[in-house]
């Protein structure tokens, strides 16, 4: 198996280019402004912004499948004109794609989503999102469309280190008691990101976990895993501040669940116990 993950050096992105390495598929993997730095995959510089080179790069790798785990955050050029490009090449270079999207393509307003909902974003980011997974459904209709939440594990996601920054100085911040969202084991996203990649599944699918928490339990979750001090973890409300974003927004995955085969624990089992981050996820 031959496979191009894009967007290699990132959180996700090092967890798929480590399983990927590990079952020993060919792999390559794209970065930004710095190559990672796990052995056995080959690292490429990758500009989004600027036409054709994705598709240069597809044409001189030759991948079979493609897994799409950038992040430009609301960055539209990379974001959504960056994922349209990469389908757009994908497509030309009959690879299979897997393009990964985000919850924050919906607005809260009715909590639950499954996988039928359609986008209906409120922050620039969601609506960069948004814009990608449609464009990527159209030109390419055999893709698999990930929708996935807060990717947690091993300490060093953005929920873990703001958690312990707050453990060390209460007065930098806080967490939100009424922001609701599945938070998802990195393990069991990129398992379940490298099933999709060998399979012919295409449409739609919610991979979240299976716990619908806030951030703030979940924050305690952490620190209580960790050994922080769980009473210096502040509990703020989103709704009185002016931040944008929505609050409750729950992944329905049942349907997607049918179809793949890995597991996704919710984040009272893989934060259960110091280490209880670091269970191999199940697949069939």
């Amino acid at each position: 198996m031959k496979i191009l993950i894009m967007g290699g050096s990132g959180f996700l992105g090092t967890e798929l280019v480590r399983q990927a390495v590990a079952v020993g598929w060919e792999t390559a993997a794209t970065y930004r402004s710095r190559p990672g730095n796990i052995a056995g995959a080959s690292w490429h510089r990758l500009e989004l912004r600027v036409p054709g080179h994705i598709d240069e790069m597809l044409a001189a790798i030759a991948p079979v499948a493609v897994i799409n785990a950038t992040s430009g955050m609301s960055d539209w050029a990379v974001t959504a004109d960056g994922s349209i490009r990469a389908a757009m090449a994908a497509t030309k270079y009959g690879c299979r794609l897997v393009h990964v999207s985000s919850d924050a393509v919906f607005s809260g307003s009715r909590i639950q989503y499954d996988e039928t909902c359609l986008p209906d974003p409120v922050t620039p980011y969601g609506a960069a999102k948004a814009a990608a997974e449609t464009a990527v459904r159209l030109l390419e209709p055999a893709a698999a469309v990930v929708r996935t939440s807060l990717i947690i594990g091993h300490g060093r996601s953005v929920h873990e280190r703001m958690v312990h920054a707050l453990a060390a100085d209460p007065h930098d911040g806080g967490l939100f008691t009424d922001v609701i969202r599945c938070p998802v084991h990195v393990e069991d996203l990129a398992a379940a990101l490298r099933e999709l990649a060998m399979s012919d599944e295409a449409g739609m699918f919610h991979l979240a976990g299976a716990d619908a928490i806030s951030r703030h339990d979940l924050g305690v979750l952490i620190a209580q895993r960790d050994g922080l001090d769980v009473s210096r973890l502040p509990a703020r409300r989103r709704a009185d501040s002016l931040l944008p974003g929505a609050l409750d927004v729950r992944l329905d995955g049942r349907a997607t669940q049918s179809r793949v085969c890995t597991r996704l624990r919710g984040a009272h089992e893989f934060l259960h116990v110091p280490g209880g981050d670091r269970t191999v996820p199940h697949a069939c």
